[in-house]
């Protein structure tokens, strides 16, 4: 990077304000102070400020105005643990600038999304103050956890008074060679099993005398991890089910074990819901005279937003400010977007490299940010145009 560069982005307000956030050691679900220095800047906006908390995870619900479209920014404060500090460059946690990067842990992750969704929105108003529809901030310290009393918190309370988004960006970092090149349009769901096949406990040398539960479950398992759930469609890859951990036996070379207990997760796409996942693998075990029981979690359900008006200003913003055309693409884990997608019918996910979120000394280049904050206000000038 220039000299040149260096000193236009010393003062930088996206970078800046990445640098207080970074500075909060806000370890799942601990906000640390992240929060409040938002709610600071938001307030000055004419934002309404809504804490709705619960078990210890700080919900923020900002909002102004109350017209339509609403347009929601969305994220979390949350990050990993840095691990063993001996193995960082510097404190993850005291930011650091050095050789065009950003150095930090959440400087990805997502940080610096946040920074750039409150400077775009200043920028934004600051030469739009009157415009159409409403705009809103939902964040959260409680997703890289187990996310229960997080982004579900507010998206419940906001379906029990009647309250919806119509359009939903979530800073995820998405990009994979350059900023802006990958749109996540949705994500797959995700079906978890805890299944405990029955047998009879016995000697090893007297098998005749037992049932083991582990042979009893092996073909079965076989199967089920042979067969095609579906083929997946335009957007999304086939279902897979994969098995996490296998635990039978006692701990004694001698002993057949009277149980096996097997968790898995189901992967699926919108051509694959959780009842008909739920009946084909149940079939699977009885028609192995199988003896079992399952525990079921639905960690969430898949979201897919098609052809629209975000995924449109989308693209325009990202090409305009980097001259890319997006890929969308569904790939990788669970966001909060699968709770947002509850209550809004378009949502997207855009943000920084995630090349090393959740890594020791995770970054960002320093001119990422502003030019992230750049394509944010872009996608707001679309969707909510000049009031004339």
């Amino acid at each position: 990077m220039s000299p040149e560069a260096n000193l236009t982005l010393h003062d930088e307000p996206t970078l800046r304000l990445a640098e207080q956030l970074i500075a909060c050691r806000s370890v799942t679900p601990d906000d640390a102070g992240c929060l409040p220095i938002i709610v600071e800047r938001l307030s000055a906006l004419g934002f309404a400020c809504e804490f709705i908390n619960r078990g210890g995870v700080s919900n923020l619900w900002a909002r102004r105005g109350q017209a339509r479209p609403l347009l929601c920014l969305a994220g979390h404060t949350d990050v990993v643990p840095s691990g063993p500090r001996e193995a960082w460059n510097s404190d993850p946690f005291i930011p650091q600038r050095v050789d065009g990067k950003l150095y930090g842990r959440g400087a990805a992750d997502m940080k610096g999304s946040l920074a750039a969704f409150v400077t775009a929105v200043e920028a934004f108003l600051a030469e739009r103050p009157g415009h159409l529809g409403s705009l809103a901030f939902l964040l959260t310290s409680d997703e890289e956890g187990d996310a229960v009393d997080g982004t579900v918190v507010v998206t419940d309370a906001l379906r029990e008074r009647g309250e919806t988004i119509d359009y939903c960006i979530v800073g995820e970092p998405t990009a994979v060679s350059a900023l802006g090149d990958v749109i996540k349009n949705g994500r797959r769901g995700s079906l978890s099993g805890k299944l405990v096949v029955k047998g009879v406990q016995g000697h090893i040398a007297y098998p005749h005398l037992a049932k083991n539960p582990i042979l009893l479950a092996a073909p079965a398992i076989a199967e089920l991890a042979a067969t095609v759930w579906d083929t997946g469609n335009e957007f999304f890859p086939p279902t897979t089910w994969q098995v996490s951990n296998i635990h039978g036996g006692t701990g004694a070379g001698n002993v057949i074990p009277g149980s096996v207990s097997i968790d898995f997760n189901f992967r699926f796409a919108t051509a694959s819901t959780p009842e008909s996942l739920q009946a084909r693998l149940c079939a699977v075990l009885e028609r192995h005279g199988v003896d079992y029981e399952i525990a079921w979690t639905l960690g969430a359900r898949p979201f897919l937003t098609g052809s629209g008006a975000l995924i449109d200003a989308a693209r325009h913003a990202i090409r305009a400010e980097t001259g890319l055309t997006s890929e969308l693409s569904t790939s990788g884990g669970t966001s909060d977007g699968r709770f947002i997608a509850e209550i809004c019918p378009q949502i997207v996910e855009i943000g920084p490299l995630g090349t090393t979120i959740h890594q020791v000394n995770e970054c960002i280049d320093l001119d990422a940010l502003p030019r992230l904050a750049a394509i944010y206000r872009r996608i707001i000038e679309q969707l909510l145009p000049a009031d004339v």
